[in-house]
């Protein structure tokens, strides 16, 4: 697919350091001075094309953040763009990620979602090292030089629910406040109380591994 570099980022690489990447930025960048990529020509992209693609176009280690929202569930298969995640990713950098979780009400009604599968709090654990859960899942696919850092669920309700939408908040107030509740929510009660959507936040193994030592 052809890759369209409208403010010639690309055409700088000596520029490209310590950047922040925003992946499926839509209609506005949620990151004023990020480097923002999207399918669709959109006024807040920087770059129009597919998102593995420019992403390979990036030396190593460039990005002390590489961010996404609402991005993810529109990709088959994640372990590609993963793997171009962490490559980029410099010393001290950040990987966030936000997506619906699975019991978000209106998730499946999107025809544009190419994970049908949705996303829940152990999803990332496949992935990355898991340091923060009680549950172990199989390391079939994970990438050993990502950790797991943080895991958030999003109660919310869209507009015009505002009675619904504090409730929401309540609720994502309790479940958030330790893990156990988060693990207990998603087991038994993830279909009573829906979740919006869900953030995950990861970084290089070896940035965890020094701070732990530390």
């Amino acid at each position: 697919m052809t890759v369209i570099d409208k403010r010639r980022v690309l055409e700088r690489p000596d520029a490209l350091r310590d950047v922040v990447i925003e992946l499926g930025c839509g209609p506005a960048k949620r990151h004023p001075n990020s480097i923002a990529v999207d399918l669709i020509d959109t006024d807040a992209a920087d770059i129009v094309g597919d998102a593995l693609e420019v992403l390979q176009r990036f030396p190593d280690a460039s990005a002390r953040l590489v961010t996404s929202s609402h991005f993810l569930e529109h990709v088959s298969d994640p372990a590609p763009l993963l793997d171009e995640m962490s490559r980029l990713l410099a010393p001290g950098g950040t990987i966030e990620i936000v997506v619906p979780h699975f019991s978000h009400p209106y998730f499946h009604s999107d025809p544009t979602h190419a994970n049908r599968l949705g996303f829940g709090l152990y999803t990332m654990s496949y992935y990355a090292r898991d340091p923060i859960f009680r549950r172990q899942v199989p390391g079939y696919v994970r990438r050993d030089r990502l950790t797991l850092r943080s895991v958030d669920l999003h109660f919310k309700s869209a507009r015009p629910f505002y009675g619904r939408y504090a409730i929401k908040r309540v609720l994502g107030t309790l479940f958030n406040s330790c893990r156990y509740l988060q693990e207990l929510w998603e087991e038994n009660l993830c279909y009573i109380f829906p979740c919006y959507e869900i953030r995950y936040v990861l970084g290089r193994t070896d940035d965890v591994a020094r701070r732990r030592a530390e």
